[in-house]
């Protein structure tokens, strides 16, 4: 039994070492900034980099129209962020931010588009963007670097 322990404890060091939560932080960015990127790019006219769709526009007008702004501008915020915020926690700049304001985006698709998606959906985007609001970018993030400049 002794030796059953002695695994179990070194399974644990490995996994709460500080490179395997670096790493797991650089992974929980990278897969919510995939989802809202993935989501941002279905919002933009095919081939081009940032034009807002005619189907966008109307789906905003129709599908999303409780949400309590003008379609119009919940259009182009939801598209720009989708882009903006996915492209800051890659690079794990300003990744609290980046994360509350998508987890903000996911509480605003629960509350007002989907509200039924949240234990099949939003609740694990939601996760993600609380483990990375607590947590941070961790050390392979530029936040990292950004930090000791500031302290130092």
């Amino acid at each position: 039994m002794k030796q059953m322990y002695a695994w179990y404890d070194r399974a644990v060091a490995l996994a709460s070492n500080c490179m395997m939560q670096n790493l797991t932080l650089l992974f929980t960015r990278i897969v919510l900034a995939g989802v809202f990127w993935r989501s941002g790019r279905t919002k933009v006219d095919e081939g081009s980099w940032f034009s807002i769709s005619e189907s966008t526009h109307f789906l905003f007008q129709e599908e999303y129209k409780n949400v309590p702004l003008p379609s119009y501008l919940a259009a182009v915020m939801a598209t720009v962020s989708e882009h903006l915020f996915p492209i800051l926690l890659l690079f794990g700049l300003f990744t609290r931010l980046s994360a509350l304001a998508l987890l903000g985006m996911t509480l605003v698709i629960q509350i007002f588009v989907y509200p039924e998606a949240w234990w099949q959906v939003h609740s694990l985007w939601a996760a993600l963007a609380l483990v990375l609001i607590v947590r941070g970018g961790g050390s392979v993030a530029l936040d990292a670097p950004l930090m000791r400049r500031r302290t130092a």
